[in-house]
């Protein structure tokens, strides 16, 4: 048995295009999360901000409000959605994300929401890193204009299977964040996000190697299907990477569900082969993991 993955997992990644309407969107997530599950997933992830159109000025419009936990169905219907869609495809569910609003601190922000297969809530991540970006000649966005930045890290522990990383989008290229997760025992990383069709070519996938190449574990990116009708195009192209980096398989632009098998042993067999987590020089470099970090609670 592996230290790190109890037992083989079939993980699903969605990619799904949502529409200006958030009971639509609810609706063809749970028909895709059914059919996941129907095809052996037991970790099934959607994509980032799959309840509304992506953009800063539709954050306000379609947020929802998550505490006091649990929320009403008035409050947040994509969290009973969520709940719900877990339950019935008795699965864990990473929530892609959705936008939420505190009325505590009277912010916004981009938040991830993961389900157990009673349709218990696990875990909450806000997206920690804000996608602020200026390409010249390329791209700019700048989410800080409406969301503010959450300030956990997010690890999970799934009982059957073992600890899973979860956090959002921009937040996979910042390696602490991958780092700190897979020291802790995490067996995957996932990131629901959205890159769009300047910084989607140039990283997305480059990424989701590095963090796998650092850290020697499962890492899957889970993008919206693009729209070209929409106000953001999203890059597509899903795509789920094993503990040495190599390519398991991916998406490409239109709608449809990933599939991939988890074995712990592939990340035992990685590990012996290039000793990474024996060869780390504390002593000369600080181990990020170490120290104060604050975890989602």
């Amino acid at each position: 048995m592996s230290k790190l993955l109890r037992q083989p997992v079939t993980l699903a990644l969605i990619q799904l295009a949502s529409t200006a309407s958030k009971p639509h969107n609810l609706t063809h997530a749970r028909s895709l999360v059914l059919r996941a599950a129907q095809r052996g997933a037991r970790i099934i992830v959607l994509p980032e901000c799959f309840n509304s159109p992506y953009g800063t000025k539709y954050f306000p419009t379609y947020a929802e409000t998550l505490r006091p936990t649990p929320p009403s169905e008035t409050d947040s219907p994509s969290y009973h959605a969520l709940s719900n869609m877990a339950k019935e495809a008795n699965s864990y569910l990473v929530g892609g994300s959705i936008p939420e609003y505190d009325t505590e601190t009277k912010k916004y922000y981009n938040t991830s929401l993961t389900f157990g297969p009673a349709g218990q809530l696990l875990a909450t991540h806000r997206k920690v890193h804000l996608f602020d970006i200026d390409i010249p000649g390329g791209f700019k966005f700048k989410e800080s204009e409406v969301l503010s930045p959450g300030n956990n890290v997010t690890v999970v522990d799934l009982p059957e299977y073992g600890k899973l990383g979860i956090a959002i989008c921009y937040d996979v290229r910042f390696p602490e964040l991958a780092t700190i997760a897979a020291r802790k025992g995490a067996f995957a990383l996932v990131y629901p996000g959205a890159f769009n069709m300047t910084t989607g070519p140039m990283h997305w996938e480059l990424l989701a190697r590095a963090r796998a190449t650092d850290n020697q574990v499962y890492v899957g990116l889970c993008s919206p299907a693009r729209d070209v009708g929409a106000d953001y195009h999203a890059w597509g192209h899903t795509v789920l990477v094993d503990p040495n980096a190599e390519v398991m398989e991916s998406l490409g632009a239109e709608e449809g569900i990933l599939f991939g098998e988890l074995r712990g042993e592939r990340i035992e067999e990685v590990r012996k082969g290039i000793p990474l987590y024996t060869q780390r020089r504390f002593d000369v470099y600080p181990d990020v993991s170490e120290g104060k970090i604050r975890f989602e609670d």
